[in-house]
């Protein structure tokens, strides 16, 4: 009984303090509405309005009124340039150059050119047969013209040379006592033509001039054997490019035979037609001194410093000599 008793105690006490509580807020709640109500609301008095009080506005006049002139905009004040400091030293003011006055033209005077004199001639020794040639570089002797061509019909038979090659050859303006010397080459190479030879010398080599022989002859290979074809140095006349000398190269001609001739032999074809072409040449440039231009193959005449083995061991050098070695021949 006594645990029962003390339960239903606690559970009273519990509720008898929420009650009070629950009062408690009530009573709060009523107490501050009773407050509210009992506030005075205190009405605010306007303060007295100092500003005067706005005109009346008058009546529209029957005239328009002129529409008021906008106010000008304040112009902003510039700022102030700066002023430039003073150079150091002022730099002096050129002074013009007083002008010059131009000479009078003056007329002048005829001059009547001195009749030329010509120079003396000094023929160069005939030297003796397969004696090695020296020639002092001492310049071009003066020329007398040109060398009129062979009379036509003068050797009637020419089988290598063509009446189309003898024209060419005619044509050219050969200057009398120009060629003194007409050289023997071969070209090192089994094969080979005039074209061939100009493209290798013009783009390999570096010659400005290309071919650097007047003329060339065949073995069979690239152009015909025997076959006789002709530079542009003859046409042109100018220089050859085949002798290490470039004095002799000024008075000799050049003219090479297709083929290496330290292992091969020139074809009798060649041959015959190097033997008419020299002929016809030697008529074609004229005598020097009554003495018709010295055949020689290109290792006799080359310069002692510069020896070479051109136009080969196996060059018949005695049908050479005893071809153009003779006088008269």
């Amino acid at each position: 009984m006594r645990p029962i008793f003390l339960s239903l105690l606690a559970l009273w006490l519990v509720q008898a303090a929420a009650l009070r509580a629950e009062t408690s807020d009530e009573e709060k709640k009523r107490q501050f509405l009773k407050a509210r109500e009992e506030m005075h609301t205190v009405p605010m008095t306007p303060a007295p309005d100092s500003s005067p009080k706005p005109k009346p506005k008058p009546k529209p006049s029957a005239t328009p009124e002129p529409e008021a002139t906008p106010k000008p905009k304040p112009e902003t004040t510039p700022k102030p340039k700066p002023k430039p400091e003073p150079e150091t030293t002022p730099k002096p003011k050129p002074k013009p150059e007083p002008e010059t006055p131009r000479p009078k033209p003056v007329t002048p005077l005829p001059v009547t050119p001195a009749p030329a004199t010509p120079l003396p001639v000094t023929p160069l020794p005939k030297p003796p047969p397969n004696a090695p040639v020296t020639i002092e570089k001492n310049g071009f002797e003066q020329q007398h013209g040109f060398q009129p061509a062979p009379p036509v019909g003068w050797f009637e038979h020419w089988k290598y040379l063509s009446k189309s090659v003898r024209a060419e050859i005619d044509r050219a303006p050969v200057l009398s006592r120009r060629w003194r010397y007409i050289v023997v080459h071969n070209s090192g190479t089994r094969q080979g033509n005039a074209k061939a030879f100009d493209y290798y010398h013009l783009h390999v080599r570096g010659m400005p001039n290309g071919l650097a022989y007047h003329f060339v002859i065949g073995n069979g290979s690239s152009s015909g054997d025997g076959e006789v074809e002709i530079g542009n140095r003859w046409r042109r006349q100018i220089q050859g490019g085949h002798v290490h000398s470039d004095y002799l190269n000024n008075i000799a001609l050049g003219i090479c035979l297709v083929g290496d001739f330290n292992h091969d032999t020139p074809t009798q074809r060649q041959l015959e037609a190097t033997e008419e072409l020299i002929r016809y040449l030697r008529q074609r440039v004229g005598k020097i001194d009554r003495t018709w231009a010295i055949v020689k193959p290109h290792r006799e005449i080359n310069p002692p410093r510069w020896p070479t083995d051109c136009p080969g061991e196996k060059f018949p050098y005695r049908w050479i000599h005893g071809r153009f070695d003779q006088p008269g021949t």
